[in-house]
């Protein structure tokens, strides 16, 4: 593959994430303009932006690239179960070693049934399966897989993982040490998604595991932080100010705690993955 070309599909792939992500609020807000329930919403943009993301990479392979979608790690839906079990492991790991081992209170947050339905089906089907998903098809199907018929499989898993990192600084007002540490972050758990999807040639792997972890660490069940979070059903407010513990600005994701988890599950991955530099 060309470099043109190449540049060309990463910047296709960024545009494909915005506008599906942009069509799903707009029509859901539509829903919610005329009295449907906010939690039947909130379902409906994520699916609605899992829909898009595909639709679009669909016609992208189809008319640009001129290849099948599953030679850019996006084949038929399937997930295998040593997957699905370190998906559900991982979040609920971190969290219980914060839960167990670092001192902080439990404080409750005082919600009406309508509020619980709303904010865990936008956590659940948004923050979890839509953006998990559509940032693998983007990020591990399109991007990692034009870069590494370019270059290498390196390549391929290293710079994804950079451009993932610096991502989630972008419109964030974050000191610099912060910043640092969340594309470190971003670049870690970035190389372990990018693992999960090379070694099983699927980014569904990596999907539900990036979904999963969504869900338990974002998705409004228990946030664990350095203060109270009023979009969760409950907190867990850490007495340390520690920053290799709290994470910074950003949260336990860039934690040290965090980081462990995405080594332990990428060198899972990579045991069993068949590294040959020299293809390209």
């Amino acid at each position: 593959m060309k470099t043109k070309k190449m540049v060309l599909i990463i910047i296709f792939s960024l545009f494909i994430l915005i506008v599906s992500q942009v069509l799903a609020q707009l029509i859901s807000s539509v829903f919610l303009v005329i009295k449907v329930p906010e939690f039947i919403c909130n379902v409906l943009a994520g699916i609605l932006y899992i829909t898009f993301a595909f639709i679009f990479i669909k016609l992208l392979c189809k008319k640009y690239i001129k290849d099948d979608m599953s030679n850019y790690n996006i084949p038929k839906f399937i997930i295998e179960v040593k997957w699905l079990v370190i998906a559900i492991a991982l979040p609920l790991l971190v969290s219980a070693a914060y839960l167990l081992f670092v001192s902080g209170s439990f404080m409750q947050n005082e919600m009406s049934i309508n509020e619980k339905l709303n904010l865990l089906s936008a956590g659940i089907f948004f923050t979890g399966f839509g953006a998990g998903i559509v940032e693998e098809m983007v990020f591990r199907g399109l991007m990692m897989s034009a870069i590494e018929k370019r270059y290498n499989k390196k390549v391929a898993i290293i710079v994804p993982s950079l451009l993932f990192g610096f991502v989630h600084i972008l419109g964030m007002d974050f000191d610099l040490l912060s910043c640092m540490l969340v594309i470190f972050a971003g670049t870690m758990v970035g190389i372990m998604f990018s693992l999960i999807a090379s070694e099983t040639k699927s980014i569904w792997n990596s999907a539900i595991v990036h979904a999963v972890w969504n869900i338990v660490i974002l998705g409004g069940f228990i946030w664990i932080g350095t203060e109270f979070d009023e979009y969760s059903l409950c907190s867990y407010v850490l007495d340390t100010k520690s920053f290799i513990l709290t994470g910074g600005e950003f949260g336990i994701e860039s934690s040290l705690i965090a980081v462990i988890g995405y080594c332990l599950v990428s060198i899972l991955a990579r045991s069993k993955l068949i590294w040959k530099t020299s293809e390209n």
